[in-house]
Parts: C-alpha cells; structure tokens; sequence
C-alpha cells in the first residue's frame, strides 16, 4: 500500500501514467459503464420535485441555479479525487479518518448515512403515494372506501419485505449494473412521456370529475376564453416561500459523491483524469435530463404543479395508460435503487460501530432490518416528500459536496505540495464556506417556512 512510503515518492507513485501502485486489483470496468454507474448514482427520485422547484424560482433562475449547483458538485469530485490520489485510499469515511482521524470518519459516516435514509425515505415515500394509485387505475375503483390493498401504508411495508429486503442481504453489490441500467432507462422513458405529455395537455388544464355517469371536464380557470389568463404564461424568475425548498432539492439531485471512490477503484486503468472526464459527463447527461425533465413537467403545468410531479397527471385523467406505463417504471426503478442506497450506509454504520470486525451474516442481516423498519416508520408518519427532502437536503448534502471534500483536501495535500495560502486551498477553503453558508440559508428558511405554517411541507395533500 502507498501509505508506508515517503511523502514526495507517494506522490510520484501517484502521478506517474502508469497503473498507480495502491491498486490492490485490476479494474475491469469500461469508461462507459462507469459514466452509467454514477449517472445511476445521480440520478435520484429528486427528478420528480424538478418541476416544482422550477414553477417556485422561475425558468431562468432556475437554470442558473442547476448550473451552477452541477459545476460545483464537479469541483468538489475533483477535490476528492485529488485527496484519494494522494492518500490511495478509495473510502469516504477512511478519507475523513486519515485527515482527522475518527472525528473525521464519524462525521463522514454520519453525514453518508442521513443522506442515504433521506434519499431511502424519499423513494419509498414514492411507493406510498403511487402504488395505491396504480393499482387504483388498473382496478378502475372510482371512491376507494379504505380496501386494504389501496392503503399506501400497508404497499410500502409489503414492498419493503417481499423485494427490498431480499436485496439487501445480499452479500456484494453484484447485481448493481444490471439494476442502474434498467432504472436508467426506466427514467428516460419517464423523460419522454412528460416532453410528449406537454403537447397533448390544453393549458388551462381541466380536472377530471368522478360523477359515475357523465365524464364532464370541470374546468379549473374561472374565465372561460383561458388565454389572458396568466396561468398559462411561464414565470422566468420567480421568488415566494416556496423558493426556499428550491436549492436544497436541486443540491439533493447531485449528490453522488460517496459513490464516486467506489466507482473511481472499479475503473479500467485508472488516473484521475480519466475518472473526472466520467464524473464531468454524468452530470453532464443528468444536468440536460434534469433540465428537460423540470421544463416541459412546468410548462405542463405552469402554477398547478405539484410537489410530486406523477401525482399532477391523475388529477387529469387517473387512467391514462402512458402516465400508467410511467409510473410504473419509476416504481420499479426507486424500488430497484432503495438497497443500491442501503449498502453505503450499512458499510458507514459497520467502520463507525464495529470497525476492525470481519464480515458476518447475523450482523450485516440485523443492520439491513434496523434500518429498514426505521424507514418504514418515518414514511409512514412523517408528513410529506418535500419535509424530508428539504431538511435532509440542507444539512447533510453540502456537507457531502461543499464541507467535507474541502476539509478533507486541505487537511491531507502535504503542506509541502501546497502551502496553507496557496490559490487552490484558498479556493478549498472559499468552498467549504459556500458550504456552511448554503447549510445556515437553507436551513433558517425551511424554519421559517415551518413556524409560519404557510408550508406544503407541513400539510399533507
């Protein structure tokens, strides 16, 4: 390993063209199933909340926003490239012990497993409000009268035991490409149904209307011509209390950064060049699908779009077959990526609890149940998608993209390499600041929002 080597032929192993010396194997993954990887590991349920986020800053605002949340989500891999390259350690949390030692791997530890529960609550709460939904429509039940089988409560505790917890026990993450490609593709065919959507959609849209008999539109704008009415006029910027969920919910589709290692460690010949070129293209690819995803889902729906933008379609008609199809897929893809996401927590609960334990079965088995009743008990009781997104949004993920990877770097390049006042960790330094900035605006805001009541978030639907 490099780490018994001196400082300045550490670095030289390092930068050397050559395979680096602390590969302890082989990678055999091709660039282009690594940039499949960790799109797949981008790519969350946060492209669901897009649409909102855009009707709540606007559309310009909004793309300026996603810019340059996705140019920093790039900066910060190269921080950690740069410490892991020095280190030749290929783990958050290990990162974080060998800048401060177990402080430093708790707080990385800690920071991946919110994040991770978050995005794990945010899918299954997916599970709860859509399955009931979709089976709703196949069944074609008009008034649902509280049937056990269309009580999202009981669909998330029944998915969670017969798919989700079989998958998680799993020893090694084997099975994971095949899985990211299919919720990969699951999500383009979901991009596609929202950009054929927009042209099939009146803009003034109407609400269906169950009255057994006749099927007759309701419509939802009071003037009947609909076309001065501004309903139908995209905002470019836009400012409310809303505006508040908007940053953190796109910091939160980003996030991708304690994947990135693991990934960079399975690359096929690898060098720090090579595994920035795949990180600057996934977000590349997911900053367009984001984008076209947020446009056409708003201007679907300009000012009536909802949190959850799936659950906007059936207030139009709940038994269209294509809104059928695509929820569908994106139920399969987040139920398919809820143990992708457990399996970095269950590693950062084991370095942070148990760390010089060998693996054994009834542990890593306890651990997957713990977590998951746990889940299972906050989506049940907490109030909405957008409560947990926000806050988890505003506390862990800039720490996992702003702080840490700043700390971190300007902790472990020898001051040798880079003195304390050298550009690049001033520049570190400036990062790590935006961070606790973004972290304490994101935060009083959300706050605020809660104590005035005013909040989707508090209320359910």
């Amino acid at each position: 390993s490099a780490s018994n080597l001196p400082e300045s032929q550490e670095f030289l192993a390092v930068d050397d063209k050559k395979t680096p010396r602390f590969t302890d194997f082989e990678g055999k993954t091709s660039f282009g199933m690594s940039v499949f990887n960790l799109g797949n590991a981008i790519m969350g349920s946060g492209i669901l909340g897009l649409a909102y986020a855009m009707a709540n800053a606007g559309v310009v605002m909004f793309l300026i926003l996603l810019t340059v949340v996705a140019v920093l989500s790039s900066y910060s891999i190269h921080l950690l490239l740069k410490c892991s390259g020095i280190v030749g350690i290929r783990a958050y949390e290990q990162l974080g012990f060998r800048a401060f030692g177990t402080p430093g791997k708790m707080a990385a530890g800690i920071a991946i497993t919110l994040q991770n529960i978050g995005a794990m609550s945010s899918y299954l709460y997916i599970v709860k409000y859509e399955f009931p939904l979709v089976i709703q429509a196949f069944l074609k039940v008009d008034k649902p009268a509280g049937e056990w089988y269309l009580n999202g409560n009981y669909l998330v505790v029944i998915v969670s035991i017969a798919v989700i917890l079989p998958l998680a026990l799993m020893k090694q993450l084997g099975y994971l490409g095949y899985t990211s490609g299919f919720s990969l593709s699951c999500m383009v065919f979901f991009l596609i149904a929202v950009i054929y959507k927009k042209f099939n959609l009146p803009c003034p849209f109407t609400e269906f209307a169950f009255n057994g008999t006749a099927h007759s539109p309701i419509l939802n704008t009071t003037d009947p011509g609909g076309e001065e009415d501004d309903t139908c006029v995209p905002k470019m910027a836009n400012l409310n209390s809303q505006t508040a969920y908007t940053i953190p919910i796109l910091a939160f589709a980003f996030v991708c950064h304690p994947e990135v290692l693991p990934i960079y460690t399975e690359l096929r010949n690898p060098t720090k060049k090579k595994m920035q070129h795949v990180a600057n293209i996934s977000i590349a690819v997911m900053y367009v699908m984001y984008f076209l995803a947020a446009l056409f889902g708003y201007l679907t729906f300009y000012g009536e779009v909802e949190a959850e933008l799936l659950h906007t379609y059936s207030r139009i008609d709940p038994y269209d077959t294509l809104i059928l199809c695509v929820r569908v897929a994106v139920l399969t893809a987040v139920t398919l990526t809820v143990p992708i996401v457990l399996f970095p927590v269950r590693r950062a609960i084991q370095q942070m609890m148990f760390p010089n334990k060998t693996f054994n079965w009834p542990r890593h088995i306890a651990i997957a149940l713990i977590l998951l009743t746990f889940i299972n008990l906050l989506v049940i009781f907490a109030p909405n998608i957008l409560g947990i997104f926000g806050v988890i949004g505003a506390t862990s993920a800039p720490c996992l993209i702003f702080i840490f990877p700043a700390v971190f770097y300007i902790r472990i390049v020898p001051k040798e390499e880079e003195p304390l006042r050298s550009p690049p960790k001033i520049l570190a330094a400036c990062f790590a600041g935006l961070g606790f900035l973004f972290m304490i605006m994101s935060l009083s805001f959300i706050i605020i929002d809660w104590t005035s009541g005013s909040s989707k978030a508090s209320s359910a639907h």
